[in-house]
Parts: structure tokens; sequence; C-alpha cells
């Protein structure tokens, strides 16, 4: 049987694509992790299994609550009325590189949501008192892989005004 130079060609071709669709197994290895600084949470991943050199974009999610508070020169909530609650999903995205090993370990912050329209009267300052976050999350949004669930799932912090 004679082989042609295009069909030696095309079967070394198809055999090098199969190749690379068996290496990469996209995956999330061990647990992902939420750590809470201040009011900001770190959710922690490694990916393995992307293949060298892959740019991978990545959305860390939770559902927040957040109560800003009006706070006067003296440090106190003058009037209960001036404070707000806020609710909504936060995201932070971010894009990095698989490197020569096919696996990415990284960190993505999560903020608060805002206070909105919420404003103070003068002489009293707008200040975050308290903040929780549910349902933490990474998700490869390339792949897509996830989301995973982060551990822990839920955190809060607060109340930094004691009274209001």
């Amino acid at each position: 049987m004679r082989m042609t130079k295009k069909t030696v060609l095309s079967a070394l071709a198809l055999a090098w694509f199969i190749g690379l669709a068996w290496a990469a197994s996209p995956h999330f290895v061990g647990k992902v992790t939420a750590s809470l600084t201040d009011t900001d949470v770190a959710v922690c991943f490694k990916e393995a299994g992307l293949g060298n050199n892959q740019n991978i974009s990545y959305a860390a999610s939770a559902n927040a609550t957040a109560t800003y508070v009006c706070v006067n020169n003296g440090g106190n909530c003058p009037n209960a009325a001036n404070k707000r609650t806020v609710s909504g999903p936060v995201i932070a995205q971010g894009t990095f590189n698989s490197g020569q090993n096919g696996s990415i370990s990284q960190c993505l912050t999560l903020s608060p949501p805002g206070p909105g329209n919420f404003s103070c009267p003068g002489g009293q300052t707008l200040t975050l008192n308290a903040v929780s976050y549910t349902n933490l999350a990474i998700t490869d949004t390339t792949t897509p892989v996830g989301p995973k669930t982060a551990s822990p799932s839920s955190l809060s912090a607060g109340a930094f005004i004691p009274g209001c």
C-alpha cells in the first residue's frame, strides 16, 4: 500500500489535534478558598489540565449585603434612619496565563456593593458598617468549568461602628 505525502501529513495533523484534545482536561484542584480581609473577600483557586500557555478567564462571584451608616465627628450614628442596606451580586473577573505547566493558581478579590445614591447630611461621613457574602464561588468562563463553591461559602464582617 502506497501512502502519499499529503495522506501522511493529514494523519500526523489529526494525531496532533487528538493529542491536544486528550491532554487538555480543565478541572479545579483541591478546595477553592475564601478569606476575609477587612471588607473584601479573596477567592483563591488552582485549575489544572489547561494546556500550556493558555489565557483563561475567571469570574469570582457571591451574593453580598452591605449596610452603610452616617457617622458624626464624635464617631456616633446620630440618627437610626441614617442607614441603608444594599444587596446584590458581586463579581470580580481576571484573565491569567497557564504557563508551561498548564495550570493556574490565583486569587480574585470581591468588594461589597456600593451605597447607591445614599448620602449623609453635612458634618457626617458615609461609612460601611457591616458586610456579608454568601454563595462564594469561582467559574472558569473560558473552557467553561464551574462554578465551584468556595470554602467557606459564606463570610461576614461588622459591625464596625457599635450602636449603629
